[in-house]
């Protein structure tokens, strides 16, 4: 299962930006798997077609991320 995030940031780095700004992206999964709406999950980006380039663990809270921990 893969998770994206709304927005779709290129780089952890713009996640984490984002995050500090107080944005609050929501997780999204295009599969027929659902991503969680709380807890920690893992996503990928960017989204296909490009190749993911980069990974990171995230807190989610009602579907939205609060926090990258990883």
């Amino acid at each position: 299962m893969t998770t994206y995030v709304q927005g779709n940031p290129k780089t952890k780095k713009a996640l984490r930006d984002a995050i500090a700004a107080g944005q609050r992206p929501k997780v999204f999964s295009p599969g027929i798997f659902p991503c969680l709406q709380n807890g920690l999950e893992t996503i990928s980006g960017p989204q296909y077609p490009e190749p993911h380039r980069w990974y990171a663990q995230v807190k989610v809270e009602n579907g939205r991320i609060v926090k990258v921990i990883s």
